[in-house]
């Protein structure tokens, strides 16, 4: 148990710091090949911001561990939109100008209601993980044409601010994108271990363990990277940031993991976990779209967001202990 913890302990900050290091160097890489902003933006920044939910689920999958690979992508998601967002409302309002965002967040709904209408037989079976892959092959060609296509947007301006920031120097770069990559590798082996064998020595189940520890911690560097932004006043790029990782998530997590191994879930994770997921999704769209004026996430919604978050986890954990017992 000692060594399961330190696992994680020690897993977790190097899963983090090695996919900030992978998504700077890969960031940089694809400026200096003459990529635009905003093409890097969505599809460089946003594979990579949810490259520890992939690596760590692709792991858990292979290992058999299908309740840490699914809970890990719908877990991010929750605490991507509750969590995150709430925090960072909470820090200051997060205004909604980028048209690009405003197309995205009815995709991310309709991906999700998609998501659970899958999960309700209680299974992703491979025909559902194909499904979904497909789903994130048609989001990666679209992503490609907006930013091939060049229009003007304010979420690309704040991608180029931000690639403007980071180092050029290309060699150091590449080397970071591949000491990265492997460290986020091994890291990933390293948490999952860990999480499972901590799930096995309390009685719970690695689903848990997915929705909780690995979930929040997969979730930190949008959680750093959102602070900052609005701290900045790219408030756009937060909330885009979050937006594409809770796509990449159901989309590619889930149907890589679903490839490798189909999944099977009990009643509880869909009535609970896959349909609070939804219920964020929709309370996210909702105060976004600015159906009657201007998309804002202010700072009242932030803190209902927050609140319903620390309530579904207390329940979570709460529930879990009294089975175990």
């Amino acid at each position: 148990m000692l060594t399961a913890g330190l696992a994680i302990l020690v897993g977790l900050p190097l899963l983090l710091w090695s996919a900030d290091k992978f998504v700077g160097g890969a960031a940089a890489v694809a400026k200096h090949l003459g990529m635009s902003p905003l093409l890097i933006g969505m599809l460089i920044i946003g594979f990579g911001t949810s490259a520890p939910e992939i690596i760590v689920s692709i792991i858990a999958a292979v290992q058999g561990n299908s309740g840490i690979a699914l809970g890990n992508a719908y877990g991010s998601n929750i605490a991507n939109i509750a969590l995150i967002l709430g925090l960072t409302a909470l820090i200051s309002p997060i205004a909604v100008k980028s048209d690009i965002i405003k197309k995205e967040l009815p995709i991310m709904l309709g991906i999700t209601f998609f998501a659970a209408w899958q999960v309700f037989d209680l299974s992703v079976s491979h025909d559902d993980a194909y499904a979904l892959f497909g789903l994130f092959v048609l989001l990666i060609s679209w992503s490609i044409w907006h930013g091939i296509k060049g229009d003007k947007d304010i979420l690309g301006d704040e991608y180029e601010i931000e690639l403007n920031s980071q180092e050029a120097n290309l060699k150091l770069n590449i080397i970071w994108l591949i000491v990265g990559l492997l460290i986020l590798v091994a890291s990933s082996r390293l948490l999952v271990w860990g999480a499972v064998d901590v799930a096995q020595f309390f009685g719970v189940s690695d689903t848990i363990i997915g929705l909780t520890i690995i979930a929040i911690g997969t979730s930190l560097p949008e959680l750093a990277s959102a602070i900052i932004a609005v701290k900045k006043g790219e408030h756009d790029l937060a909330l885009g940031n979050v937006i594409g990782s809770n796509m990449f998530n159901t989309l590619a997590v889930v149907g890589i993991a679903g490839m490798i191994q189909p999944m099977t879930v009990d009643s509880t994770f869909f009535y609970r976990d896959v349909l609070f997921m939804l219920a964020c999704s929709v309370a996210l769209f909702i105060f976004c779209i600015g159906i009657k004026g201007p998309g804002r996430l202010n700072r009242l919604e932030g803190a209902v967001l927050v609140a319903a978050y620390l309530a579904y986890t207390y329940f979570l954990i709460s529930n879990s202990f009294i089975q175990a017992v």
